[in-house]
């Protein structure tokens, strides 16, 4: 009996494409690195920022925090809500919380703008917490999101949750708290990564998402 859903944000709840590239694209500017295809920079969507900084484009410690912060000035006023809802997540998330499901957002995006995504598109009556990282990169990994989430919601049998998520990182952050985890192909991972990393369950549509999470 799976009553504790965990949700991944970007890619998994909205689809953040077009805000997320294009605040990357805006930090990259500074620094003189042009980059015209958005679509080279889907990577950045799911990872830590930092990380994908250091990891995509070789900066340092230092820079990867000076890029989230150029970052930042176009996503707080814009990119975040550049934003999409995908089809049929409202409808799915008011049916699991009808069937006495315990929602709960498990985002390595910081807490404060996760919270603004679920307000904006009026998602946050149905999630009974938010679990994300702090402005300053801590908690951002998402073992350590989960594992928060857990401390604060007194979260004693794991066999009770599930991770929802459509990058590697969240089967990963699953896998590291041993909780079961479902890929959802529909986002930024695709099957090959999530089954790789080791998904427990995958789903290739919203009703396939569904069936899973309303009869588990």
């Amino acid at each position: 009996m799976k009553d504790i859903i965990l949700l991944d944000l970007d890619g998994t709840i909205t689809d953040p494409k077009v805000g997320i590239t294009k605040s990357v694209q805006y930090a990259l500017r500074s620094f003189g690195i042009e980059v015209n295809n958005p679509d080279d920079l889907c990577n950045f969507i799911g990872p830590p920022l930092r990380q994908s900084f250091r990891e995509c484009y070789g900066f340092t410690e230092t820079g990867a925090n000076e890029a989230v912060e150029k970052y930042r000035e176009y996503f707080i006023d814009k990119g975040i809500y550049e934003n999409i809802l995908y089809d049929g997540m409202d409808v799915l998330l008011k049916k699991l919380k009808e069937l006495g499901k315990t929602l709960m957002l498990a985002t390595s995006k910081p807490t404060v703008l996760a919270e603004q995504v679920l307000e904006y598109f009026q998602l946050d009556s149905f999630f009974a917490f938010v679990s994300g990282a702090e402005l300053n990169g801590d908690r951002s990994e998402k073992s350590e999101v989960l594992r928060y989430a857990f401390e604060k919601n007194d979260i004693q049998d794991l066999s009770r949750c599930v991770m929802v998520g459509d990058r590697k990182h969240d089967i990963l952050g699953a896998r590291a708290v041993d909780i079961d985890s479902v890929g959802v192909e529909y986002g930024y991972g695709g099957y090959a990564e999530l089954s790789e990393a080791g998904a427990t369950y995958t789903v290739k549509s919203m009703n396939e998402l569904s069936d899973l999470l309303c009869n588990c």
